[in-house]
């Protein structure tokens, strides 16, 4: 049975960036399962898997339009610690959410100073091409719940 919309596929998966560092990958024994078409991984990996049978490996380029988009510069601000409540233990890495002109935001604090405090609404990998090696572990049709919700219900789902 091959990839293809509205059909689980299961994957293992090393992500890299152009340096060859590991950014992220499955767990040897709990492959990524998700629902093809979805929108539950990137498109450009989505794309890569398409007509892609178990056992098949591959490995794909993603650029940052087919990933997480363009990184926006006015997406990073500098925020008034006075902001934040008192007593607050603000530090690089943290993320929470934001309101914006366009509603919630997750934003990560990406510098604390004195008085400031940067964030950054882009996600993390925004602006940044990324290298997946993938082996396609398994390929089913889906329940009616998991096409009904639009995503793997189980272990290794993408929504779990």
């Amino acid at each position: 049975m091959e990839i293809m919309d509205g059909r689980v596929a299961t994957i293992h998966y090393t992500l890299t960036d152009d340096d060859g560092i590991v950014i992220d990958k499955s767990a040897p024994d709990a492959p990524l399962s998700y629902l093809h078409g979805a929108g539950n991984i990137v498109p450009g990996l989505e794309q890569a898997l398409t007509g892609k049978q178990p056992g098949d490996t591959l490995t794909a380029e993603v650029p940052p339009e087919l990933a997480y988009g363009p990184r926006h510069e006015q997406l990073v601000q500098q925020v008034a610690r006075a902001a934040f409540p008192e007593g607050a233990d603000i530090s690089p890495g943290m993320q929470f959410e934001a309101h914006g002109d366009r509603g919630p935001l997750v934003v990560m604090v990406t510098e604390v100073g004195e008085a400031e405090v940067t964030i950054d609404g882009n996600h993390p990998l925004a602006g940044r091409t990324l290298h997946f090696a993938v082996e396609v572990a398994g390929v089913r049709e889906p329940t009616a719940d998991e096409l009904s919700h639009g995503h793997v219900h189980g272990p290794g789902g993408a929504h779990d």
